[in-house]
């Protein structure tokens, strides 16, 4: 597929409004993960889009949420949290793995502890991204508001256990960031606004601006240990397929374009990491990490077999072909083991791809919190 290539005028307009503006495997259940030796994390932060909202939508005024079944239907207690799978994000499996809690739980969550914020809370949003305008065409929570309310959770720790020691929770604690789809898949290629001003290397440029802008407001509120997300094959997305294919539903394939896309721009990406490294590092010992996710995923779509996975280019849920969000619903079919799908909805990883994913980070993780 080329550049110029379009979607259907019906096709766009009902994006609009639908999507997300988001070794071998060795047990069908993700289970438990093994912990770190000489942990010494008190927390973990995370941002971004619907890869890591664990339900902090479930309080905004959106119909982007996914706090209704079949979403959860393998979390425990098979409770639909707002987590946009079948069970834990990859969030949690990092959490886990740095024993700092079991659950990311949603910074707007009115229920939270005093305990379930000095560990860490999750201020992501699914339909989010670091172009300003993509958070406006859901109506969700921007980077830029997350930041504002991570100031604001400072304050309130700050008031339980003091500013000294508020400082050092911070500088301690992971911080994971994951963004960039949605104002690529959703933004940029379905909405015009975008592609009037910009070019697809220029809009890149102004992306990885806005990054910069985020990565440098986190740094100077504490931040030490960040990992950030690449992006993932996004022509390998279900609904990507769906939308950019003539036969869609009997010839199902990645669209390559896209993912070149995802190639070029995690390519610069890794590229200004290490050039913020020096930039900003300074004798408190700031780390940043790029946390490849295309490759494993890639993989997994790829090598089918070598992860026993035996479906790769659509969901568990409905058709598997477009369901999301509201479209994925307790009306919806549901397949009877998600740990077979790489993908739970039309977009969003199911359970066990998300493990896998932690898993192929891992050793990134290790070097984020060593001593």
């Amino acid at each position: 597929m080329s550049s110029s290539a379009q979607c259907p005028h019906f096709v766009l307009l009902f994006l609009g409004v639908l999507v997300i503006v988001s070794s071998r495997a060795q047990a069908q259940s993700p289970g438990k993960v093994e912990k770190p030796f000489n942990n010494s994390v008190p927390a973990i932060f995370v941002f971004g889009d619907s890869t890591a909202d664990p339900g902090n939508n479930n309080f905004v005024s959106t119909i982007f949420k996914g706090n209704f079944q079949p979403y959860g239907r393998d979390f425990p207690g098979q409770v639909p949290t707002g987590r946009f799978t079948n069970g834990r994000l990859a969030s949690d499996f990092i959490a886990s793995y740095v024993g700092v809690k079991e659950f990311v739980a949603p910074y707007l969550d009115p229920t939270l502890s005093i305990e379930d914020l000095k560990t860490g809370v999750s201020f992501a949003s699914a339909g989010s991204g670091f172009d300003p305008l993509t958070p406006q065409l859901s109506n969700v929570i921007s980077l830029s508001k997350q930041l504002e309310y991570f100031k604001e959770y400072q304050k309130r720790v700050e008031m339980v256990i003091g500013k000294k020691r508020t400082k050092r929770l911070i500088q301690n604690a992971v911080f994971l960031v994951s963004a960039g789809t949605n104002d690529f898949v959703v933004n940029y290629f379905t909405v015009p606004i975008r592609r009037k001003t910009y070019n697809l290397p220029t809009y890149m440029d102004f992306l990885l601006q806005q990054f910069h802008h985020f990565m440098q407001a986190l740094s100077e509120q504490g931040a030490r240990r960040i990992g950030v997300a690449g992006l993932p094959p996004m022509g390998c997305l279900p609904i990507v397929i769906t939308v950019n294919s003539d036969n869609a539903v009997q010839h199902r394939g990645c669209i390559d374009f896209f993912s070149s896309v995802a190639r070029q721009y995690n390519f610069i990406l890794q590229t200004k990491l290490d050039a913020m490294q020096l930039s900003l590092s300074d004798s408190s010992g700031l780390r940043i990490v790029y946390l490849d996710i295309y490759q494993p995923l890639s993989d997994m779509i790829f090598q089918t077999q070598k992860f026993n996975f035996t479906e790769v280019n659509s969901g568990c849920c409905g058709t598997g072909l477009l369901e999301t969000s509201f479209l994925c619903n307790p009306k919806s079919y549901v397949c009877s083991d998600a740990s077979e799908y790489v993908f739970w909805d039309s977009i969003h990883p199911s359970e066990r791809t998300y493990k896998l994913l932690f898993q192929a980070v891992q050793s990134s993780i290790d070097f984020l919190i060593k001593d």
